[in-house]
């Protein structure tokens, strides 16, 4: 009796870690409600911290139209909608893990805004008024994104050219649609501070924070199928950007202390359509557009003139 409520006990505490886990690295809480003008903490933003807030009090005054789509596994999803122009290119932008659609999207939106492009700016899964309880690093919102290609595709037709935009698990989810059959009219991905797998930049902020990795990534995993019912290791943007059939742009900061930039080059190098890549010295995880505004600009704007006119 004793050996059994002993095991008992045992199990249950198991279960215990693993949905701490779970919570901690997964689950919605909240952090994914975050307010679009607080900046994220720490040195590197400090710099740019009011540069950032400028550029999202632009954005955020500018009228939009609320849109919903329901995914797959029946989540009401919102997005912005931003018209600029009938018959215009649109770009489809989604944000960073616990992070803002407006603060990290705003330099897309600005540049889209400039070229006269219309613009969807998504709310992601489990974050904000998007509903779902469970972030998955880009494995389930890779089909968000093919949802969201959908909805524009009968909104606005077929021959509507249509860019996919992302900044850090943003890039990874649009590089992970990447690998995916797309309609005709995606025209390019533009993937800022992408990582290379959901288990890589998990298994490097353990790695950051001191973390025995060998013991907890397993436990990451295991709590990942348990409670969130997916496969951490299902896909990649590594693995996706090896089938993709569209041109892709590569954004890094060469500073980034989140998101190493070897993972960005990592993606480029293995990417199996044509390609391009820009990195930035000095410039921290997102920052980017931040530390050489002109250089990035240009960059994307020579990318967005080919492609479209593709």
């Amino acid at each position: 009796m004793t050996f059994i409520l002993l095991f008992i006990g045992f199990i249950l505490f198991a279960l215990l870690v693993l949905y701490g886990m779970f919570y901690i690295i997964f689950r919605r809480n909240r952090s994914t409600n975050k307010d679009d003008r607080l900046t994220p903490k720490g040195e590197q933003y400090e710099t740019y911290a009011e540069v950032i807030r400028r550029a999202v009090d632009r954005v955020l005054p500018v009228p939009y139209e609320e849109v919903c789509i329901t995914s797959r596994d029946g989540l009401k999803l919102y997005g912005r909608y931003y018209h600029h122009k009938d018959d215009a290119p649109l770009g489809i932008f989604f944000h960073g893990y616990r992070s803002g659609p407006i603060l990290d999207g705003n330099g897309g939106y600005l540049i889209c805004e400039r070229r006269g492009y219309n613009v969807l700016i998504v709310t992601q899964r489990a974050h904000g008024k998007s509903e779902g309880n469970v972030m998955t690093f880009g494995i389930r919102e890779r089909l968000d994104c093919l949802d969201w290609i959908t909805y524009a595709n009968e909104r606005f037709g077929r021959e509507v050219p249509i860019i996919l935009m992302g900044m850090s698990m943003g890039a990874a989810t649009v590089l992970m649609a990447a690998g995916e059959e797309l309609p005709e009219n995606v025209k390019g991905v533009i993937a800022d501070s992408p990582f290379t797998a959901p288990g890589d930049i998990i298994r490097t902020v353990m790695k950051d924070y001191k973390l025995p990795v060998k013991l907890l990534y397993p436990l990451a995993k295991l709590s990942a199928r348990i409670f969130g019912g997916f496969d951490l290791e299902e896909t990649s943007a590594r693995e996706a950007v090896k089938k993709s059939k569209i041109p892709i742009l590569f954004i890094h900061g060469e500073d980034d202390r989140f998101v190493p930039c070897h993972m960005g080059k990592e993606c480029y190098e293995g990417c199996g359509s044509n390609k391009r890549i820009l990195t930035v010295e000095g410039a921290g995880h997102g920052l980017s557009h931040c530390v050489d505004a002109v250089r990035y600009e240009a960059c994307v704007d020579e990318f967005l003139d080919e492609v479209v006119a593709v």
